[in-house]
């Protein structure tokens, strides 16, 4: 899952052509396979009986793999309403999952603090499905949980409160939701804000891994990769108000800072905060949930979807 020091390493081999290695993600071989240096686990949709957090799985376009898991906090009244959460993971756009151990327990305390039904989307990876895949598949998503048909949605989700949120990639395929649904005037449900933690906007260098998994990219001034570069683009996001979360020592913090202080001058009307939690490293809280800076950063994405 890391992203730090990951590079596009080309490689001779054997004189049969060239392979490129992404450590730690993959590498692809002259023939084109793509060898993964991670297997992700699968966890199965549970209960908690200490939280009354409740999950379960949904298939959402079978044909292309799309799905998301659906967390319910504990229901005190049949017609109990509460806000409703979009979550993207992260892990490069090419590894990782919603079904994760550690993106399954990561929702299950999220939405138990945050008390939110939260729809965890699963998209498909590159490079075997380059971006923009990721950008399309989650827009499905976010367009099936707006037909309000889904039995849980239907009866617990407050259309009227929905907030997206993500890390690292997930927070710049969050980004990018952002600007399709402010940009498509059909889009129902009201999008009040977005959470984006250690977005992965790059750092100002040319990036190799983004390059090879957008092959139509235009470069470093890609309004996906660098929205900073576009203020007039930003000033029309349709919300309300917008968290950056980033860390002291996560190697994209700058252009964290650098979107943050865009937003602020770009003429948006919304609220824009900031959250740097010092000493530490890129999407740190995920690989450490219960320490004390993981609960810290955890408080300000709870009062931020209050």
């Amino acid at each position: 899952m890391q992203l730090w020091n990951c590079r596009c390493v080309k490689v001779e081999k054997d004189g049969a052509g060239i392979t490129h290695n992404f450590y730690p993600f993959f590498k692809v071989d002259a023939d084109g396979t793509v060898h993964r240096f991670q297997d992700i686990k699968f966890v199965p949709p549970s209960y908690n009986p200490k939280t009354g957090v409740r999950s379960k799985d949904i298939t959402i376009l079978p044909g292309k793999n799309i799905s998301a898991r659906l967390y319910l906090p504990k229901i005190s009244g049949k017609k109990q309403k509460f806000s409703l959460l979009f979550y993207i993971h992260g892990g490069g756009f090419c590894t990782q999952s919603a079904f994760s151990p550690t993106y399954d327990s990561y929702l299950h305390k999220l939405t138990a603090e945050a008390n939110v039904v939260a729809v965890s989307i699963d998209y498909r990876l590159a490079p075997e499905h380059p971006i923009p895949s990721c950008y399309d598949d989650s827009w499905a998503v976010l367009n099936w949980a707006a037909q309000g048909t889904e039995p849980w949605l239907k009866q617990h989700a407050n259309f009227s409160r929905v907030f997206l949120a993500g890390d690292s990639a997930g927070a710049n395929i969050a980004h990018n939701l952002m600007v399709r649904a402010s940009e498509e005037s059909h889009f129902r449900p009201s999008l009040v804000g977005m959470a984006l933690v250690d977005p992965y906007f790059g750092n100002g260098k040319p990036d190799g891994l983004w390059t090879y998994l957008c092959p139509n990219t235009t470069g470093l001034y890609d309004p996906r990769f660098n929205p900073a570069a576009h203020p007039r683009m930003l000033s029309k996001l349709n919300c309300s108000k917008i968290l950056v979360c980033t860390a002291g020592k996560d190697f994209l913090r700058d252009r964290a800072w650098t979107y943050y202080e865009t937003m602020k001058k770009s003429g948006w009307k919304g609220e824009v905060g900031i959250k740097e939690i010092e000493g530490e490293g890129h999407v740190f809280h995920l690989f450490n949930q219960t320490c004390k800076k993981a609960k810290v950063l955890m408080k300000s994405l709870v009062e931020f979807l209050v």
